[in-house]
């Protein structure tokens, strides 16, 4: 017991160190649910590491993807604690495994990236790295509910990853990535040697409000499905949304300067729009 204890004080400290909003979010529900959640956003976020950070991510996200096929089949040695913390979450909870292998499918896509040519081809990215996780929560959160609450999961997802992309433009840059769609920049009159130079001008901002409408769409259609939710989860997911789609008025905030500076949602801010859900 004490090693389980252990593992999900490990899953605890990596959500509180690399995601705030989840955090706070989803510490409103029950305990037994709130540390599922901890122990999935642990395997979302070492995946993510891996290819953001690891060494030699190619060797190491295959080897990743071994273990979780081990670890499907209950044939996985291992004292690392984020495998202790999630294998009690799929004794507890009937888990499907399917995002699981998406959301490691999504990221060989980051590894080996094809251009992004239109809106269809983003949303396809989006579902694999986003919506992944809210369809491996909502097992937790929402049990029995899944099929009911599977498309506000996606668009939810959908909305969330819209918005990383449009606050993390420079940053992906720098790492030799372009989400945007070729054919929005064109719409928009936004070239290629524009992005690079890191203009900020009408058609920047034209572009960047087209994607930002959409994503704003897919929050208001997820958030349209809340009252399908078991009443102890209403307000965490809720509170998600909320928060992350106040990182879209922050950019707006700052002139939409996603290349120079990090646009975030403050503490303040996020205790704020939490009191005004209650």
């Amino acid at each position: 017991m004490t090693d389980l204890n252990k593992a999900y004080d490990y899953c605890k400290n990596v959500i509180d160190n690399h995601s705030k909003t989840f955090s706070k979010a989803f510490s409103m529900l029950p305990k037994q649910q709130k540390k599922a959640v901890w122990a999935i956003y642990t395997f979302c976020r070492r995946v993510d590491d891996i290819v953001d950070e690891g060494l030699h991510p190619e060797e190491e996200l295959k080897a990743f993807s071994q273990e979780f096929d081990l670890f499907i089949e209950g044939k996985l040695k291992t004292d690392h604690p984020g495998w202790i913390a999630l294998a009690d979450v799929f004794d507890h909870f009937t888990i499907d495994v399917e995002p699981f292998h998406q959301m490691i499918e999504g990221q060989w896509m980051d590894l080996r990236p094809t251009d992004i040519e239109d809106k269809n081809d983003l949303l396809h990215y989006c579902y694999h790295v986003a919506s992944t996780v809210g369809l491996m929560l909502l097992p937790v959160i929402a049990p029995g509910k899944e099929r009911d609450l599977k498309q506000g999961a996606i668009e939810l997802g959908y909305a969330m990853q819209i918005t990383n992309i449009l606050r993390d433009i420079g940053e992906d840059l720098e790492r030799g990535r372009v989400y945007i769609p070729r054919q929005t920049m064109e719409l928009h009159q936004y070239t290629h040697s524009d992005l690079m130079n890191g203009t900020i001008d009408s058609s920047f901002i034209a572009l960047w409000e087209d994607l930002a409408k959409d994503a704003e769409s897919y929050y208001t259609s997820a958030i349209s499905t809340l009252p399908q939710y078991p009443i102890y989860s209403r307000t965490p997911v809720k509170g998600a949304a909320y928060m992350y789609r106040a990182i879209l008025t922050s950019v707006r905030n700052n002139n939409y300067d996603v290349f120079q500076k990090r646009n975030y949602v403050s503490d303040q801010q996020k205790k704020q729009i939490i009191a005004e859900m209650q």
